[in-house]
């Protein structure tokens, strides 16, 4: 018994000690390795003609027909696009007239206007096919050959053809090869046909009609037909078709059907897709893929990678087995190379079609916003790994924190920005510019309620988890200088010009002249009361926990606090514009805004009773955020210690983003599998929210149920620092995410 109340005590002696160990005993995602999908893109040139075929040998060598020629790809790697380049490796090939280009027991075979032939085998496959406009072939047994040029069929052994035909009153559009039963497989527009090798009987198995592209999927259990509306499913034993037409796609005007690795995949006008094991697809849509969305081929590539062949050049789909934190640390690099300007966390813009060559670092209204989120989660980096880069990452960022209080006149006041004097015109809102007092410098004014929420809560992150007393120090002076600006405005946040900002006010005349189910009511009165503990926690100060008090008790800020979410929606008919204004729809900002300030509302509550109350409030608010699977608000979500967060969820997040954050053009709209739903206040257009794989890339403050991006693109890339390291690094904190576990 003795020994039960020891664990006991230790138990919670460790938890103490490590606010990231539950007492609730909360699950932990294990990172175990898992697949992660990019995309390395080769573009046609003008000069390259019209893209016919492609086909990858066994020692990963790739070629594909054109109509101006043979071609290979050339220079690409991840984020920076290749060519496809005249293929001159074999200089008599130059002199043939080639018409495609496939495979044979994994070796490159060609196809011309006289045979099929091939440089394996020491060059001694030639089969002469007697069509001089030839299209199509496919190997059989024994280096037998069916070609076509869409009308006749000739089956071909060396100097013999073997058996003549054609398709009555159809065109020929594929064949494949079934070794198991010896049976070519041949499709046209308006029937399936099978022709044996043993007799050569040409037969007819289903008759429809816009049939467009198929293959030999299950181990040749099933013929899977592309149509112009969906695909249908063909059994080869018994003849018959497999139930109706399946619809339920990405896109139904399917162009390739191709069995690859075991996994089913298509090709459409709009883009390609995979079948997953749960019936759903995984889509590919937008120059973050493919190089243009209309496929026409589809082919297993180099070390277990998929080729896709469009009309505007090839892709080459590769899945590389990672852990999230070989994820995170990819990010990591993608910050630090290309994502810090002056210390702030920045995007890449007016890039050229994604060349990462061409961008700048751009300045932004949230410059310290993002930038708070990602010293957070360097932070939290920090705290868990103690590695004096991440340490150095936190100063360098807190570096432009604090030179935001300092390059403007105005006493605790932070600047949105700042930037080099002379560049005010070339900069985004150059009415909100400002010179500074410091020579050679402006910076941004206007600061926004989001920007102090995002200051505090990384500045009290900081000073409790960062081991470093200078840094501690001056994170608690922002803190306090910052507040103290606050409370001396009578809870406004004042501009050089003697102004509240139009954002910076948690005054009770301003906060509760909102009506009640209007979410800026609720959401100033749980930031302003979250930076009140902060600023308490770390300075001891009693005016900070006097003004919370005052808020809560005499100015209803707490009743704010725990209404439910449910009751957000628009104001009456009868509110004033403003709060109509504030109240047109959902605001996902504000989330933002909520969560950020999570921290300090829960973790530095005043008593243990408003800290209950606050974890009903997260949890409350996080049930009503649960169809977005952020991994933000799960993670954040986890800090009250519940065992209820969504883990899985926001393990999927961080799994499915791409690497590629690109701002590419996406379309999901014209999706036949999803189900939509009618306009609402959420913003939610889909039933179930898509993967961050296939939707547009947007920040934590964006709607995840975005379907479309249809401008700008790749004009930009977005930084992983708040998007992606935050959520993984406060998981790791937190411990609701393991160190990468063996492989």
């Amino acid at each position: 018994m003795q020994n039960c109340y020891f664990a006991r005590f230790l138990f919670f002696f460790l938890a103490v000690l490590s606010p990231g160990l539950s007492l609730m005993a909360q699950s932990v995602y294990q990172d175990k390795p898992f697949g992660q999908t990019y995309s390395i893109k080769y573009y046609s040139e003008k000069t390259t003609g019209k893209l016919t075929s492609l086909a990858c040998d066994r020692n990963g060598v790739v070629q594909l027909m054109s109509t101006d020629g043979l071609l290979h790809p050339h220079g690409g790697q991840f984020l920076i696009p290749g060519t496809l380049q005249p293929d001159r490796t074999y200089r008599p090939l130059q002199d043939r007239k080639l018409a495609a280009v496939g495979t044979y027991d994994q070796q490159l075979v060609y196809l011309d206007d006289q045979a099929v032939l091939s440089n394996a085998w020491a060059g001694k496959l030639y089969a002469q096919h007697q069509l001089p406009q030839a299209q199509l072939f496919v190997g059989g047994a024994t280096f037998t050959f069916l070609v076509s040029d869409g009308k006749a069929l000739h089956l071909v052994r060396e100097t013999s053809v073997l058996w003549k035909g054609a398709l009555p009153d159809d065109q020929v559009i594929g064949m494949r090869y079934q070794s198991a039963t010896g049976l070519f497989w041949v499709l046209g527009k308006k029937g399936l046909y099978t022709l044996s090798e043993k007799g050569y009987k040409l037969t007819n198995v289903l008759h429809g009609e816009n049939f467009t592209a198929f293959d030999l999927t299950s181990q040749g259990k099933k013929v899977v037909i592309g149509t112009t509306d969906g695909y249908l499913e063909f059994d080869p034993l018994t003849k018959t078709q497999i139930g109706g037409i399946h619809r339920k796609l990405p896109w139904t005007e399917l162009t390739a059907v191709a069995d690859i690795n075991g996994q089913l995949w298509f090709g459409s006008t709009k883009g390609a897709f995979s079948l997953r094991p749960d019936g759903k697809f995984n889509y590919y849509n937008g120059e973050r893929w493919l190089p243009g969305n209309e496929v026409t081929q589809l082919a297993a590539g180099p070390k277990n990678s998929v080729l896709v062949l469009t009309t505007a050049g090839v892709a080459e789909l590769v899945t590389k087995s990672m852990t999230l934190h070989d994820k995170a640390v990819f990010y990591e690099e993608q910050v630090r190379t290309r994502h810090i300007r002056n210390g702030f966390n920045a995007s890449l813009d007016g890039l050229e079609k994604g060349n990462l060559a061409t961008g700048y670092l751009a300045d932004s209204d949230n410059d310290g916003l993002w930038t708070s989120m990602y010293l957070a989660g360097e932070i939290f980096r920090y705290a868990v790994t103690k590695e004096k880069d991440a340490l150095q990452n936190c100063r360098e960022s807190l570096d432009a924190m604090e030179r935001l209080y300092t390059i403007n006149p105005v006493p605790g006041f932070p600047a949105r920005s700042f930037e080099r004097a002379g560049y005010i015109a070339r900069l985004s809102d150059p009415e909100r510019w400002q010179h500074s007092p410091q020579p050679g410098w402006d910076w941004k004014s206007t600061t926004s309620s989001d920007e102090v929420i995002g200051h505090i809560f990384a500045f009290g992150a900081m000073a409790e988890l960062v081991d470093d007393k200078p840094m501690q120090r001056r994170a608690i002076t922002l803190i306090d200088t910052v507040m103290s600006h606050i409370l001396s405005h009578d809870l406004y946040l004042i501009d050089f010009n003697g102004k509240p900002t139009l954002w910076g006010k948690w005054n009770p005349d301003y906060v509760n002249a909102f009506p009640v189910n209007v979410g800026d009511r609720k959401l100033n009165s749980s930031n302003i009361i979250a930076m009140l503990q902060t600023a308490y926690h770390f300075t001891k100060k009693e005016k900070y926990r006097k003004k919370a008090f005052e808020l809560m008790q005499k100015h209803g800020y707490l009743e704010n606090m725990m209404r439910p979410m449910r009751v957000i929606g628009k104001a009456s008919d009868d509110a004033d514009e403003h709060s109509k204004h504030m109240s047109d729809g959902w605001n996902h900002s504000d989330d933002e805004m909520y969560f950020v300030g999570y921290w300090g509302l829960y973790r530095y509550a005043l008593n243990d009773t408003l800290k209950a109350n606050y974890k009903k409030a997260i949890l409350d608010h996080w049930e009503i955020e649960r169809p977005e699977k952020d991994g933000a608000w799960n993670i954040f979500t986890a800090l009250t210690g519940t065992k209820t967060f969504d883990l899985n969820e926001a393990a999927w997040y961080l799994r499915e983003h791409p690497l590629d954050l690109i701002d590419w053009e996406i379309r999901n709209s014209h999706r036949e599998d999803i189900e939509q739903l009618a306009d609402n206040f959420r913003g939610q257009t889909t039933k179930e929210v898509l993967s961050p794989a296939e939707r547009p890339i947007q920040r934590h403050n964006g709607n995840t149920f975005a379907l479309d991006r249809t401008h700008g693109n790749g004009a930009s890339e977005h930084s992983a620092g708040d998007i992606w390291l935050l959520p993984y690094w406060m998981g790791r904190y937190l411990g609701v995410i393991s160190a990468p576990l063996s492989r």
